[in-house]
């Protein structure tokens, strides 16, 4: 390329005769170590308290509906309210996350579940419960769409492993939550109230490592892929670098200076195609709220139907457990290997194989082979770290993560609402639960088809 005119730009502004490779500026995106840290410990922390306001539900949900005189419809209206929920509000949280901040965000999350865990025991009445339950569910809700996008914002290389991080704490949560509900209960009376009100505890632990982080609102986002930052080239650099009163504006030659434009990046004032055009989107969503019906199912339904199968209560709520636990190890290796891999198809076929296997267990012999079907539809449930991690790869930036996870989780949540509610109907208008089984079972064939066809190698930006 032929030298520039001098006139155009004094020796003390002159541009680098290689834009493409810009003097660093001193201040970057990249976040400090101890930023770092808190960041990995927060997720941990509010990872355990996203499944135990609603497991700890299933544990002792025989004891609510006496207590509160709900029918069998309403216990499963109760055990839709999650997946309602979760829709409804998790929706909001790309604009909230916009306005304050992901950690901000997350940090309120953490608090309206502590205000929940805590007023839903004083509850009186149906209504009452419910409220209080909603307030902690719109907690969880905006946490579960803000978690793929403070991992790929402040973990871009590694968000296979922090996925798996906080699926594991997650399900960890969950079968803590499961498991030790009735015991505590026990021990503190047998008071029901008691018995949900102590994850109120675990609830508050979880609020304070995000206190630190509300006002860092934007993290490290500014470096990421395509982002405009102080080392990245951008049409409007070079004028920033030179002052207006030495260079006139007539001459500033602007085909030599190049505008440098990554494949995640929309042309300037090109907005971009709506989330719900694209098909990965779509199929990304159902895969979600189909394997979210299985396991708001299993949460809310597992333990009555162990205990109307023979096994006492104290029983039932460790292989509740034991369905959770599986994902402890689990969620931290299948994200792992799902990121190593082009196409998730094999692992979304494996994880429905295991769940129609369970199903199929527990609809010939519930208690015969109790921790048999416990464990696969332990397995079988690991679909959601892996629907967390397609998330992450399915999309180039976090801007892409922040609309794919709230559109993906919304739109599965509000597909997965009907299924805890119409077991609960087919359980009490059938007098068992022979159709309600076989209806969870037919429903993982679906969920493997649409598995498969968004575990494809694209992202939501190669649709545009």
């Amino acid at each position: 390329m032929p030298d520039e005119p001098k006139t155009l730009e004094p020796a003390a502004v002159r541009r680098s005769p290689a834009p493409e490779h810009p003097v660093p500026a001193p201040a970057t995106g990249r976040p400090a170590r101890w930023t770092l840290g808190l960041v990995s410990v927060g997720l941990v922390v509010a990872a355990l308290n996203l499944r135990p306001a609603i497991t700890s539900l299933g544990a002792l949900l025989e004891e609510v509906s006496a207590s509160l005189h709900m029918s069998g419809t309403v216990a499963g209206v109760l055990t839709s309210v999650p997946p309602l929920c979760f829709a409804v509000f998790g929706i909001t949280a790309p604009r909230l996350a916009r306005r304050f901040g992901p950690a901000a965000v997350v940090c309120a999350g953490m608090a309206a579940i502590l205000a929940g865990l805590l007023l839903r025991p004083l509850a009186t009445g149906t209504a009452g419960f419910l409220a209080a339950s909603a307030l902690a569910l719109m907690g969880i809700a905006v946490s579960n769409v803000l978690m793929p996008v403070i991992v790929k914002r402040y973990f871009p290389d590694r968000i296979g492993s922090m996925t798996g991080l906080y699926s594991m704490a997650l399900a960890l949560g969950t079968s803590l939550a499961a498991a030790l509900t009735v015991p505590m209960t026990d021990a503190l009376g047998g008071d029901w109230r008691l018995g949900l009100g102590v994850w109120a505890v675990l609830a508050a632990l979880a609020v304070l490592p995000w206190l630190p982080l509300v006002k860092d609102r934007n993290g490290p986002a500014a470096t990421e892929r395509g982002a405009p930052t102080a080392q990245t080239p951008t049409a409007q650099t070079p004028a920033a670098q030179v002052p207006t009163a030495q260079v006139p504006k007539a001459q500033t030659p602007k085909a030599q200076v190049p505008a440098v434009r990554t494949p995640a990046t929309a042309p300037a004032g090109t907005a971009p195609r709506p989330i719900y055009r694209s098909r990965t989107a779509w199929a990304l969503a159902c895969f979600f709220g189909l394997q979210a019906t299985g396991a708001y199912i299993t949460m809310g339904w597992m333990p009555q139907i162990f205990r109307d199968a023979g096994v006492p209560a104290s029983t039932a709520g460790v292989l509740l457990a034991v369905t959770m636990v599986m994902g402890v190890p689990l969620a931290f290796v299948i994200p792992r290997l799902a990121t190593r891999m082009r196409h998730q198809g094999p692992i979304v076929v494996a994880l429905g194989t295991c769940g129609l296997a369970g199903y199929t267990g527990l609809l010939l012999a519930p208690a015969g082979g109790a921790w048999i079907w416990a464990v696969l539809l332990g397995i079988s449930n690991c679909s959601f770290p892996l629907a967390l991690t397609m998330i992450g790869l399915r999309s180039r930036t976090g801007a892409g993560v922040v609309r794919l996870s709230a559109f993906a989780q919304s739109v599965g949540y509000l597909i997965s609402i009907p299924g805890p509610l119409l077991v609960g109907v087919l359980y009490q208008h059938s007098g068992g639960w022979g159709v309600p089984i076989a209806l969870m079972g037919g429903l993982m064939i679906p969920q493997m088809i649409v598995g498969t066809l968004a575990a494809r190698d694209r992202t939501v930006e190669d649709e545009s």
